[in-house]
């Protein structure tokens, strides 16, 4: 079945940048688009960025600019380099194929705080 370890996270304080990497196992990997998501405490998941099999990128308008998600198929990753944190981009981050239609992995923490 599909593996997602996701990892990277931590503490940043704002402006600062994190970057988080995503393994995947048990598909084609470089036959499908990745997503990462986030939630935040009381609040839904939400898709942040998304990556297709042929490189095209779409972000969350309010991580545009800041964030940039790659892959490298070879190693079977898809990652998110996080520039400019702000404070609400605290949350756990996922990696999911863009239909969410995978078991999600454990996520991993990222706090943005002063």
């Amino acid at each position: 079945q599909v593996q997602l370890v996701e990892s990277g996270g931590g503490l940043v304080q704002p402006g600062g940048s994190l970057s988080l990497s995503c393994a995947a196992s048990g598909i084609m990997f470089r036959l499908h688009a990745m997503s990462w998501y986030r939630q935040a405490p009381g609040k839904q998941r939400e898709l942040v960025a998304t990556i297709t099999s042929d490189n095209s990128t779409n972000y969350l308008d309010s991580v545009k600019g800041r964030f940039t998600v790659s892959r490298d198929n070879a190693k079977n990753s898809v990652y998110l380099q996080m520039n400019s944190l702000r404070l609400e981009d605290t949350a756990v981050y996922y990696c999911n194929h863009p239909s969410a239609a995978w078991a999600w992995g454990q996520g991993t923490q990222v706090t943005v705080a002063s």
